[in-house]
């Protein structure tokens, strides 16, 4: 299933040019310098997957406690199912309820620290930028962290953010570079595309936990994400 946390960050990107492409845009490279500005655009980037492996770690340890409790099958349905909810309710609706009302305040500091390092173009600065912006609320995010807790495994769950998080890489490069260059058309069609892609993803997790004997697909026994311990004799 990791493959899928990568076409789904591939697909996630046209919606973070949304969210994050102002981002990207105001990045404090150097224009005059072409090779220092490749190497801090892939700073930032690092900074990133850093924040998405961190997410990774802690959601891919919640996994592992479900595994651990036996209830990997039900965790991959009820995972799926959360995945599609996301995807076909619309974002007006999530925005009624200040789901992120208990931890307001952190966000508000992410957010305030995340202002002060576009005054720095250190490479410190452009890191610390990627990290701040990875831990910023996003529904994409949200969707990817299901999948990392259905891995049900720590190094796999890290795995999954880690894909999603290159996934979503080159879109944002090409909006530093051409960004006039994606029409509005193209990236509308794109977004409509993203909640059927989603929508996928979350059946496939949903068939992958009733343990319908396919292979590689939907194994029947119960170690569905986490190879089982060899027998000693």
């Amino acid at each position: 299933m990791l493959y899928s946390a990568f076409i789904f960050g591939l697909i996630s990107s046209f919606h973070c040019i949304g969210m994050c492409g102002p981002i990207a845009m105001m990045l404090p490279v150097d224009r005059n310098n072409e090779a220092k500005k490749i190497t801090q655009i892939i700073t930032y980037h690092i900074g990133k997957l850093s924040a998405y492996g961190i997410l990774g770690l802690i959601f891919g340890l919640l996994g592992r406690s479900f595994y651990l409790a036996g209830m990997q099958q039900q965790l991959s349905i009820i995972v799926g199912i959360l995945m599609i909810l996301v995807a076909v309710i619309p974002e007006k609706v999530f925005a009624k309820y200040n789901f992120s009302k208990p931890v307001y305040r952190l966000i508000t500091k992410v957010k305030s620290s995340l202002g002060q390092q576009f005054k720095n173009k250190s490479y410190k600065s452009l890191f610390t930028i990627g990290l701040l912006n990875g831990f910023l609320p996003c529904g994409m995010v949200y969707v990817a962290l299901f999948g990392a807790i259905a891995m049900q495994n720590i190094t796999l769950g890290i795995g999954y953010m880690l894909l999603f998080g290159l996934g979503t890489i080159p879109m944002m490069v090409a909006v530093v570079y051409a960004s006039g260059l994606i029409s509005f058309s193209f990236r509308g069609t794109i977004q409509k595309a993203i909640p059927l892609v989603a929508v996928i993803i979350g059946m496939l997790f949903i068939i992958r936990g009733l343990g319908l004997d396919i292979p590689y697909l939907s194994p029947s026994n119960m170690s569905l994400f986490v190879q089982p311990e060899a027998n000693c004799h």
